[in-house]
């Protein structure tokens, strides 16, 4: 129930925006923009087509802008940047943080990139060109330079001091990290531990050194695993040398769990999580038109199996109601194998040390759901045609597609993943072929075996 509540929250949100602005109030539209927060006010502007969407864009308040323009997709961002000038995209980029700026600047037109360059001070331009220096989805992109750090050899009282001449923190300080004279990552302190012991503490005898650094060039994925591992709130980030670089925060890790979600879910159906929603006819065409002719060849080798038994079919109609039963359980099964698969490949929890034992454990659930599944099937197939023959080829045609079924469903994205290929995006293109093609062969090719002899 609270789940429900949850999501209907920005549909009910949505519903109060397009009203208010097809009554063309937009005061009423001004104050309920400005009540959410960034990633609400860019969950909504990508629920609006583009006429509506540039209306509200205008009148989100401009200290919110560039935090908007980090929540939203790519194809929504380059739609909203074209609507600003210069000096909004200016001041826009200038409120963001470093690895928040590093996910922008990208986009931004190269007078506007100069531009802002210009206004930043010397350090925070060569952290910027640092985190630009990394590979996209890597540690590297992901890590904020601005960290508070603190030396072996000083006190709590000292550290408490040079925290009130800062005067404030980078959000989501829960530590402070230690390094060495050569910038090397020591461990960390609590801002719990400074402030429950006594001033002349030595900051030695208060760090945690078990918190491992990541390493700058992990994947975000992994990045993603670890936090979620070890409940982390924040992580240092080192290079090669242990020298620390950085940190990241829970706030970025949560979008990388949501974009990979988003990605899994559209790249199954052969979309990009990056598309926007009222993205032009003809572009979107574009893209769909790929897969869609990847799937119409897969659907021509299954049409020419069932076309090399044309004789049996003839002869026997039945053959043409049933073997759709084949291969669509067979399809089914094998998708349910694949999705475990997949998530499985992305938690990082399959490799070659457990593949074999889930496979055997999904052929024996295969072939338990087969007996049953046909045997059920059988006495249906009796009963409706009076055909005991044909009862146990649609028994045998079942099973064994379901045993295919899970054989692909394993294997299938396991290999895309050591071709280096995405297995959310292209495992049910092929899944689907070879369930229906093995289906239909088996099937037809028992049938023709046994009842046309």
């Amino acid at each position: 129930m609270a789940e429900d509540i949850r999501h209907d929250k920005p549909a009910r949100q949505l519903r109060l925006l397009s009203d208010a602005l097809d009554s063309g109030r937009l005061g009423p539209v001004r104050r309920l923009v400005n009540t959410l927060s960034p990633a609400e006010i860019g969950n909504l502007l990508e629920s609006l087509p583009p006429a509506k969407r540039s209306v509200v864009w205008g009148l989100v308040d401009s200290e919110d802008d560039g935090e908007v323009l980090v929540h939203v997709g790519d194809e929504v961002r380059e739609g909203l940047i074209a609507d600003m000038d210069p000096d909004e995209l200016i001041a826009a980029a200038s409120d963001l943080d470093i690895d928040d700026l590093a996910d922008l600047v990208e986009d931004l037109p190269d007078t506007v990139i100069e531009e802002v360059l210009k206004s930043m001070d010397r350090e925070n331009r060569d952290r910027l060109e640092q985190v630009l220096s990394y590979e996209e989805d890597t540690a590297g992109r992901l890590m904020n330079p601005d960290v508070v750090t603190v030396r072996t050899d000083t006190t709590v009282d000292v550290v408490l001091r040079y925290l009130r001449l800062r005067g404030e923190l980078p959000d989501h300080t829960d530590h402070l990290y230690v390094e060495s004279k050569r910038h090397q990552y020591v461990g960390r302190i609590a801002l719990q531990a400074l402030l429950t012991h006594e001033p002349g503490t030595p900051i030695n005898q208060l760090i945690d050194d078990e918190q491992p650094a990541i390493d700058v060039d992990e994947t975000a994925g992994e990045v993603a695993r670890k936090f979620s591992d070890h409940d982390w709130i924040s992580a240092p980030v080192v290079d090669a040398n242990n020298v620390l670089l950085g940190r990241i925060t829970i706030d970025d890790v949560v979008d990388i769990i949501r974009e990979q979600a988003e990605h899994q879910a559209l790249s199954a159906a052969g979309l990009d999580e990056d598309e926007d929603l009222f993205s032009p006819v003809w572009r979107a065409m574009r893209r769909r038109l790929v897969w869609l002719s990847v799937n119409l060849c897969t659907a021509f080798i299954a049409a020419n199996v069932v076309g090399q038994f044309e004789h049996t079919i003839d002869q026997l109609v039945a053959l043409a109601v049933l073997m759709p039963m084949v291969a669509g359980l067979g399809g089914n099964a094998g998708t349910q194998v694949m999705a475990l698969m997949v998530r499985g490949l992305a938690l990082g929890q399959i490799g070659a040390a457990n593949v074999m034992t889930l496979l055997w454990k999904e052929l024996r659930v295969a072939l338990l759901n087969g007996l049953l599944m046909g045997a059920v099937l059988a006495v249906i197939v009796w009963v409706w045609f009076s055909n005991a023959g044909l009862s146990a080829i649609i028994f045998i045609a079942l099973t064994c597609n379901l045993l295919i079924a899970a054989t692909a469903g394993v294997l299938i994205p396991l290999t895309l993943k050591r071709m280096r290929f995405d297995p959310a995006l292209a495992s049910g293109i092929f899944l689907t072929a070879l369930t229906d093609s093995l289906g239909f062969f088996t099937f037809l090719g028992l049938a023709t075996l046994v009842l046309l002899r």
